[in-house]
């Protein structure tokens, strides 16, 4: 039976770092950095997520600065408020939640948010400094599930790693970081050959395609370290059917409460076959607010 990688706990040691970094700043007599979020239209799960946003900024002593937008706003209106933002000197870290509502071009407001205040990583800038190696703010969700495999002592030296996806926020940057820790990195997507072959190569499997247990158990090379970046919402019985065959619990959860949440991979099936396995929930999505946190004292300290 597999180890399970605990991202939550991870989390927690990540944000008790940057409390006492906040510490450390306000013994200097420095003010805590701050973090402004911007917050356009109604979409739910936004408006949860920028939540827990808060509630961690509180925790470790981030000053945390909402701004939310009807989901009507112009695009001239949200980029005005970038620029204020970016000419702010109490905000140090500056955060457009996605997705953005239509009409509205998610790429111009990122791309117009400093690199410097770029806390989520995405910034074009931001991007080559990590494709040269260079010191820089890092897109958070990789950033974290490297600080997660390095806690639990994952040398990735030489490793074959495959990452199941090929997004400019997850895929793309968790590549470059393990190759920059000299593992062999193949990118794989929905137009792989195949696709199972290529990641029963693996000795590190990183799914992060949003495909609800589209990895399943015989994929998985034995002994492998998965991490699983997905994260879904099923209400369709029939698939819970197919991919929880391995995890009575999670069926008996969707039939009680009519949905359950699950990653890229089945999970059941995968804690049979390889050495170490993120949950979902609780594996790798606390890390993500937990290396946000991480970059807004990182600018704040630059």
């Amino acid at each position: 039976m597999a180890t399970i990688l605990d991202g939550k706990a991870h989390a927690d040691r990540m944000l008790e770092s940057v409390r006492l970094g906040v510490e450390d700043r306000k013994a200097k007599g420095l003010r805590a950095p701050g973090l402004a979020v911007v917050l356009v239209g109604d979409d739910p799960a936004s408006h949860v997520y920028v939540r827990n946003k808060s509630a961690a900024c509180a925790k470790v002593g981030i000053t945390s600065i909402e701004h939310r937008l009807n989901a009507d706003t112009p695009q001239a209106v949200l980029d005005a408020l970038i620029d204020r933002l970016n000419a702010d000197s109490e905000v140090d870290g500056i955060l457009v939640q996605l997705p953005l509502p239509k009409g509205l071009d998610s790429k111009e407001a990122l791309h117009r948010i400093s690199p410097a205040k770029d806390v989520d990583g995405f910034h074009p800038m931001n991007q080559g400094l990590l494709l040269e190696g260079l010191p820089g703010l890092r897109p958070c969700t990789p950033s974290a599930c490297m600080s997660l495999l390095a806690h639990h002592g994952v040398d990735l030296k030489g490793l074959r790693a495959v990452v199941l996806g090929r997004s400019e926020i997850v895929g793309k940057p968790m590549a470059l970081m393990l190759l920059e820790q000299h593992a062999t990195v193949t990118i794989a997507h929905s137009r792989t050959k195949d696709l199972p072959g290529v990641c029963r190569e693996a000795d590190l499997l990183v799914a992060a395609v949003g495909r609800p247990g589209l990895v399943e158990g015989s994929w998985i090379k034995p002994g492998a370290v998965v991490v699983d970046v997905g994260i879904n919402r099923i209400e369709d019985p029939a698939l819970g059917q197919r991919i929880f065959a391995a995890e009575p619990r999670k069926l008996e959860t969707l039939r009680s409460k009519g949905a359950v949440l699950c990653g890229d991979v089945r999970f059941g099936e995968a804690m049979l076959v390889a050495s170490a396995v993120t949950p979902v929930p609780g594996g790798v999505g606390p890390l993500t607010i937990a290396g946000l946190l991480t970059n807004a004292l990182m600018a704040a300290n630059a």
